[in-house]
């Protein structure tokens, strides 16, 4: 029974994680390039942007990407919306077959809400890109004259608040899920 009601603290707790982990900044990401011509440079700053991962989402979206928006999406909200609210309904639920069929339901998708991870892996790839900088020297020929130069690029990821609030988030709902369905199966096995 233990289990049970700590499993369900740790669910609150991660969905008080998950809100912040979707909707803070996962990384954010910039990118300047410079070109310099005899000495004088000029600056560009071609990419600042700040991504969580409802803004991915909807830039995906907005870019036609529908199949990854979509996947995004699904594992990393739909999922864990759908298992909170289920095992919340597990925890107050008053029959044992109740709590047993969406106790085996939430196992089955638990499988797939393990998809959250891979999106913080995949964002922790993106993020191993932390600085990266790239230079070129370049010559041009211009009405006789050679004219030297040098184009660089220099790109800077960090990672935001969100990545650590979804990570802490995944780990919370795995503990806490793990837990209740464990003190619900325990319960279950007593009562028959």
């Amino acid at each position: 029974m233990l289990n049970k009601h700590l499993g369900f603290a740790l669910s609150v707790v991660a969905i008080g994680l998950f809100v912040p982990g979707i909707i803070l900044p996962m990384f954010t990401l910039s990118m300047d390039m410079a070109v310099a011509i005899s000495g004088t440079g000029i600056d560009a700053q071609l990419v600042d942007r700040e991504l969580s991962i409802l803004t991915t989402v909807q830039k995906l979206w907005e870019d036609e990407r529908l199949l990854v928006a979509a996947l995004i999406f699904i594992f990393s909200v739909v999922i864990p919306i759908t298992k909170s609210l289920l095992l919340t309904v597990v925890y107050f639920a008053k029959t044992q077959r109740l709590q047993q069929q969406i106790t085996d339901f939430v196992s089955a998708i638990g499988k797939w809400s393990m998809a959250d991870v891979f999106v913080v892996a995949v964002f922790l790839a993106v993020l191993s890109t932390n600085y990266t900088e790239n230079a070129q020297q370049q010559e041009m020929s211009f009405l006789g004259m050679r004219i030297g130069f040098e184009i660089s690029t220099q790109t800077l990821s960090n990672v935001g608040e969100g990545f650590y609030y979804f990570t802490a988030y995944c780990l919370v709902s795995l503990a806490g899920s793990q837990l209740m369905l464990r003190g619900i199966r325990a319960q279950t096995t007593k009562g028959a």
